[in-house]
């Protein structure tokens, strides 16, 4: 059994974890960390780490960026693994977690599903096939119109995926209407489309002479991120330090 902190358990992520732990029975969240305390859950809420009194085996975090060097602080100093959900890190947090790298188990992913990751498994070998046999590879992602960046970040660990097992010899591609040219043998382009609600859609295009080959991810809630991370807490449970990442959870399995 996996005990959890859940850190920013009354957001609308934590909550989801909530959920999902509630009906899993290899882990348990026995305590929560919130500013906000309006929520009733089964276990005790704490407005910071520093007050919390219960012993936990991993902390999953989906705070926010403010909260993140308190978060990298309390876990070297507790020896706490921590999976970091936590996005919009500046250079100096990024820098951070670089350094704890080296004195407690974190993973943290650009993306925290399983569907993705797996993807990107898959794109590795598709590349290497395909990319030599003259393939173009495209990728064109789709997100609700609320989303402030573009290309989104799980868009660009795909192309990574792929340029990774091609020894990075492509360059990324991101708008092509500023000049008019054939396109180029070694890039990938990444195009991206802003509407509605759409939670995030990916779709990685490899088109040859005569056929196309297709791979598509679509999430239809976040709740695909929350299960991903509640699998990412129970994989870190005992790690000892280092950087891990959703493919190491794959690899496990």
């Amino acid at each position: 059994m996996t005990r959890a902190i859940m850190n920013g358990c009354n957001g609308k992520m934590g909550q989801c974890i909530t959920q999902i732990c509630a009906q899993d029975p290899d882990i348990e969240i026995v305590a929560g960390i919130d500013m906000y305390d309006g929520i009733k859950n089964t276990y005790p809420v704490f407005a910071s780490l520093a007050e919390c009194t219960v012993d936990a085996d991993v902390i999953i975090d989906f705070s926010n960026a403010k909260a993140v060097d308190t978060l990298v602080d309390y876990c070297v100093e507790k020896q706490i693994p921590v999976v970091l959900c936590t996005t919009g890190l500046s250079e100096e947090q990024l820098q951070k977690v670089e350094q704890a790298y080296e004195k407690v188990a974190i993973l943290k992913s650009a993306n925290m599903s399983l569907g993705i990751n797996t993807l990107m498994e898959l794109l590795k070998k598709a590349a290497t096939v395909f990319a030599p046999a003259g393939f173009d590879m495209e990728i064109v992602e789709k997100h609700h119109n609320q989303k402030l960046d573009a290309p989104s970040g799980t868009a660009l660990a795909l192309a990574d995926s792929m340029n990774d097992a091609l020894e990075d010899a492509y360059t990324y591609k991101y708008d092509r209407s500023q000049e008019r040219k054939k396109r180029d043998k070694y890039e990938i382009g990444i195009s991206a489309v802003r509407g509605g609600n759409i939670v995030g859609e990916h779709e990685v295009i490899f088109a040859g002479q005569d056929e196309v080959i297709e791979f598509k991810h679509t999430a239809y809630s976040k709740a695909v991120f929350a299960k991903g991370a509640v699998e990412a807490a129970k994989f870190l449970n005992g790690k000892g330090a280092g950087h891990y990442d959703m493919a190491d959870v794959i690899a496990a399995k």
